[in-house]
């Protein structure tokens, strides 16, 4: 875990929904991440494992939200390290709000 520290990583909450933050604390399924986004929707991707590796082959039809400076994820199943290949990509992507 400790190599996943200060590092760009997508997180699954069991309920929560799906995050693209930098990690910086994890304590059971309690996960803390800065600067932030929820990945509401996306397309040109299959699933979370492949936006981690390769990012969004579609940005245009994503729905990844503001960011946010810090959340705190209380239900945390899944933790996925991106490569700097998905990180522009998905950094790349224009914030979705109404």
């Amino acid at each position: 875990m400790e190599n996943l520290m200060n590092k760009k990583v997508i997180v699954r909450g069991d309920r929560s929904g799906v995050f693209f933050g930098t990690i910086t604390k994890k304590e059971g399924r309690e996960v803390t991440l800065e600067n932030c986004r929820r990945l509401w929707y996306w397309d040109g991707a299959a699933s979370i494992s492949q936006l981690a590796l390769e990012g969004t082959t579609n940005p245009s039809r994503c729905k990844f939200t503001v960011i946010v400076d810090h959340i705190i994820i209380l239900d945390a199943i899944e933790i996925i390290l991106c490569t700097d290949k998905s990180i522009r990509s998905i950094e790349g992507v224009a914030e979705w709000k109404r």
